[in-house]
């Protein structure tokens, strides 16, 4: 398993159109993705989980990841919140 912290720069936070588009990549991967936000652990592959993260612009959350093809999802999900959630 390993995890990273990451901050979120869009400034609408993680809303519905770019929760969508994590969603998508996060369940295009084997492994177990979860967002841990304070004491929650919230399923990265669901839509609800993620909306539910209620992450904002400037918040800081955790990513943690299991699974055989953890390294290039850790890659590809902490580029696309650095690039501004794809917006």
């Amino acid at each position: 398993m390993i995890t990273q912290k990451i901050t979120i720069k869009n400034k609408l936070g993680l809303h519905a159109r770019p929760a969508s588009n994590f969603v998508k990549m996060a369940q295009s991967f084997k492994s177990s993705i979860e967002i841990l936000k304070g004491e929650k652990r919230l399923n990265a592959k669901s839509m609800i989980g993620i909306l539910a993260s209620g992450a904002k612009c400037g918040m800081e959350i955790e990513l943690a990841i299991n699974g055989e093809d953890e390294q290039e999802a850790m890659k590809q999900l902490t580029e696309f919140i650095d690039a501004g959630l794809g917006e």
